[in-house]
């Protein structure tokens, strides 16, 4: 089970063991790891002092967190063995050819597809299929708490319907899917971690796949009030792009005249837009036309023409019959001459660039 993360932060740590405990469906009764400062606060003769919150967050799943000997391959290499199986086939190295991750949602698919392939395999050591092997040992494990241990997660807030939660005063945004849902609160460093518990969520195309129990959903860093920290990436469909630009509209059919021009292709989608933007009157009419015209000589031309008009900025009523005709009798259009500050339409001033002038002088 490989499971990544931003940070080793105690909370960090406990939202991972939630995470693992339910995705196996039960509770063991020793839990082992290495001696972090986030289990063991200190050694006193040789013997490791846990962390309070550890020892509480043990309690409240019914089990107990043990940490390897130092130097002893026995326990110690049983922790281990699992690092170094995931590095060789997770982290972007040049034996996997992979440079690196385009955003932390793609690690998070490579894990769960590694973790999917190396449990449905047969293990070199025991000869069986962990995930056949597991529904037998899952009836010899402890019964999971129905709530998560969320004393180290930090605050609670509930995620308004814009998306946001709201923490000293500042606005920050969450993934799709979270709108009315309790997220939890906490400042490391200088970014604030949002956590949520995926059991309470309703099932979503986002949270699919084996995470289960507490989840990092979102970082941001720290703001200021009156500075909201708002990822666009959680918006898929806000109408901003990330340099402050309007996006295009995207078309949606109304009515059987809209879906039908629709239909023509992407030709007709862009010369709606533009016919729009330009402030053309007597639309409908217009596409009720190109639909009778697609019927005459074929989607693939009025499609193609549309294109056209739509990049010309041509939108009277016979422009779209007479590019239909001109596309059927001469070669593709090449570039397009738009009629601009830059093409104009007037006749030019060249034919006087040969005349002199003169200027007869006086005494």
């Amino acid at each position: 089970m490989v499971i990544p993360v931003w940070d080793q932060t105690l909370p960090t740590l406990i939202a991972c063991l939630d995470q693992g405990l339910r995705r196996i469906g039960g509770v063991p009764t020793y839990i082992l790891t290495d001696n972090a400062k986030t289990v063991s606060i200190d050694h006193v003769a040789g013997v490791a002092v846990r962390h309070p919150q550890i020892v509480e967050a043990g309690r409240h799943y019914g089990t107990q967190v043990h940490t390897c000997v130092p130097f002893d391959p026995q326990s110690k290499g049983g922790t281990e063995s699992t690092v170094r199986l995931a590095k060789a086939d997770v982290v972007p190295t040049e034996a996997n050819l992979l440079p690196a991750y385009a955003s932390f949602t793609d690690l998070e698919a490579a894990c769960e597809a590694f973790c999917a392939k190396v449990n449905s395999r047969v293990h070199r050591e025991s000869a069986r299929v962990p995930a056949e092997a597991l529904v037998e040992e899952r009836v010899r494990l402890h019964v999971l708490p129905a709530a998560p241990h969320t004393l180290a997660l930090g605050q609670t807030r509930m995620v308004n319907t814009d998306q946001t939660i709201r923490y000293g005063s500042v606005r920050y945004s969450t993934p799709p899917g979270l709108v009315g849902a309790e997220v939890w609160t906490r400042v490391a460093g200088t970014e604030l971690v949002l956590v949520t518990d995926l059991d309470t969520l309703p099932r979503r195309p986002q949270w699919a796949g084996q995470r289960r129990g507490l989840v990092e959903v979102a970082r941001h860093r720290l703001s200021t009030p009156g500075t909201p920290r708002i990822d666009l990436a959680h918006y898929p469909d806000h109408p901003q792009d990330p340099h402050g630009a309007p996006r295009p509209p995207q078309p949606r059919a109304r009515s059987a005249a809209e879906r039908d021009f629709l239909a023509l292709g992407d030709g007709a989608r862009e010369w709606l837009i533009a016919a729009a933007a330009a402030g053309t009157t007597r639309i409908r009419a217009k596409m009720t036309a190109a639909v009778e015209l697609a019927a005459l000589v074929g989607v693939t031309a009025v499609q193609a023409a549309l294109a056209a008009a739509a990049t010309a900025g041509r939108f009277d009523q016979e422009d779209l019959t007479a590019i239909v005709a001109h596309q059927a009798t001469t070669a593709p259009t090449g570039d397009l001459a738009i009629l601009d500050e830059s093409h104009s339409a007037q006749p030019g001033t060249a034919t006087w660039a040969g005349f002199t002038t003169s200027k007869e002088h006086t005494p």
